[in-house]
C-alpha cells in the first residue's frame, strides 16, 4: 500500500493488502468483465467553476498562487494539499461538498507546487508557507474577510495548523487536519527518502501517470486521480517556475484527442516520421517538484504539531485513515474533548481523494453542528465521533 505522502509524511503503518483490481473507494467501483479502465486526464472545469492567480507583492517583487474556486455563498473553505500534490487533489471533494452545504471554496497551490510561481521556490519552511496563506486571504477579501475554515492534507494540514496558531487568519472559524499527526509523522522522516527514491522518475505518458497513481496506491479512486494528478507532473523539459500550467497540460492532451478524432487515423498515418519522434519526446512526464530536496523542512513542519494543534482556540476536526495514528498529546486531548475525530476506514493516507464523499459528508456535518452553515439538504454522520 505505497501512498506517496503516507511513506513521505506520516506513519510506518503494518501493510494492508491492495484493493481488488478494478476497485476503488468513493466511485463507481467494479469494472465488468474485458473492460478497460480509463486513465485519460480530466480538467479542472468540471469540478470547479473558475480559476485564478492570485499576485503577492513581497517588496521588490511578485509572487502568483493559483487557486481554484466554487461556490458564492456561506464561509470559505480555504484547502491546502499535501507535499507534492495540488489543488486539483481537492476536486471531486469540492464537488461534493458544494452540493451538501453553503460554502465557498478556494483550493491553493501551495508554494512551489502546481502552477504557483514563487521567487524564492526552495523556500518551504512551516514560517513562508504560513505567511503565504495569510497573503492569499488578505489579497483575496482586504480586512474584512468572510469567516474562514482552514483545512490541510498531510503537509497542508501542518501549514493550516502553523497559520492558524499565529493568527494570520483573524477571521479564522475553524480547523480541520485530515491524516497527519506529529509522532507518527516524525517517525517516518527516516524513511522519506528511500521511498522518493522508489518512485519512478519519468513517465511517458500522462495516462501512465495516473495508471501508476492508482495501480501503486498512492490514490485509490480513479476519478479523484484523473484530475488531480495532472497537478503532480510537468512536461520534463518544462521548469517548476516557467510558463506552463497543469490546465495547459491536460488540456493540450484532452484538444489533442477530440482533433484525433475528428481528423480520423488517415492523417495520423500520413505524419512525418520526424514530427511523431518529436510529439514522442514531448509526451515524457516528471514529478512537478523534487520533494527530496525539501529534506531540510520536514522537521519544522511536524515538529511541536499536536501542541500547536490542541492551543488554537477555534472549534477543531481530526479526520484519520486509522485511529493507530494518533500519538500520546493526542489522544490525551480527544480524551479531553479538545477536538472532534472521525475515523474513515478503508482509506489510504490521500483520505479526501480515495472517499471525497465520506470526507464531504463529515466536513458538512461538522459545519452544520457547530452552525457555521446550512445544510443543502440533510446531512447527517455515517462514522461515530471517537
Amino acid at each position: 500500500m505505497s501512498s506517496l505522502e503516507k511513506e513521505l509524511f506520516l506513519s510506518k503503518l503494518p501493510s494492508r493488502p491492495p484493493m481488488p483490481s478494478g476497485l476503488q473507494t468513493g466511485t463507481k467501483m467494479r469494472m465488468g468483465p474485458g473492460r478497460k479502465r480509463d486513465f485519460s486526464p480530466v480538467a479542472w472545469s468540471q469540478y470547479f467553476e473558475t480559476k485564478e492567480d492570485i499576485i503577492i507583492t513581497n517588496g521588490t517583487y511578485e509572487e502568483s498562487f493559483r487557486i481554484y474556486k466554487s461556490g458564492s455563498d456561506g464561509p470559505v473553505l480555504l484547502l491546502l494539499h499535501g507535499g507534492g500534490h495540488s489543488a486539483l487533489s481537492w476536486a471531486v471533494f469540492t464537488s461534493m461538498i458544494t452540493s451538501r452545504v453553503h460554502c465557498r471554496v478556494v483550493a491553493v497551490d501551495l508554494r512551489s507546487h502546481g502552477d504557483t510561481k514563487v521567487k524564492w521556490s526552495d523556500d518551504l519552511s512551516a514560517e513562508t508557507m504560513s505567511r503565504d496563506i495569510g497573503n492569499i486571504v488578505e489579497t483575496l477579501y482586504g480586512p474584512n474577510s468572510p469567516p474562514v475554515l482552514l483545512i490541510g492534507h498531510s503537509m497542508g494540514g501542518a501549514i493550516a495548523v502553523h497559520t492558524a496558531a499565529k493568527n494570520l487568519v483573524p477571521s479564522l472559524l475553524a480547523l480541520c487536519v485530515i491524516d497527519v499527526v506529529e509522532g507518527t509523522a516524525m517517525d517516518a522522516l527516516n524513511s522519506m527518502q528511500t521511498f522518493l527514491r522508489s518512485r519512478p522518475k519519468v513517465f511517458n505518458s500522462i495516462e501512465s501517470a495516473i495508471e501508476w497513481s492508482v495501480k501503486s496506491g498512492q490514490i485509490r479512486n480513479l476519478e479523484s486521480a484523473r484530475v488531480s494528478m495532472v497537478g503532480q507532473i510537468k512536461q520534463c523539459e518544462d521548469d517548476i517556475n516557467t510558463p506552463g500550467s497543469s490546465q495547459s497540460v491536460v488540456d493540450t492532451a484532452i484538444h489533442e484527442e477530440e482533433e484525433d478524432e475528428e481528423e480520423g487515423t488517415a492523417k495520423k498515418e500520413k505524419q512525418p516520421e520526424s514530427s511523431k519522434k518529436i510529439k514522442e519526446c514531448k509526451t515524457e512526464y516528471t514529478w512537478r517538484i523534487e520533494l527530496s530536496k525539501t529534506e531540510r523542512y520536514w522537521e519544522g513542519w511536524f515538529k511541536g504539531l499536536s501542541n500547536l494543534f490542541l492551543s488554537c482556540p477555534v472549534p477543531k476536526l481530526l479526520l484519520l485513515a486509522g485511529v493507530d495514528r494518533l500519538d500520546r498529546d493526542l489522544t490525551i486531548g480527544q480524551m479531553q474533548g479538545k477536538f472532534q475525530m472521525q475515523v474513515l476506514p478503508q482509506c489510504g493516507h490521500a483520505v479526501h481523494e480515495d472517499a471525497p464523499d465520506k470526507v464531504a459528508e463529515a466536513v458538512a456535518t461538522f459545519m452544520v453542528r457547530n452552525k457555521f452553515t446550512e445544510a443543502k439538504g440533510e446531512t447527517h454522520s455515517t462514522y461515530p465521533n471517537f
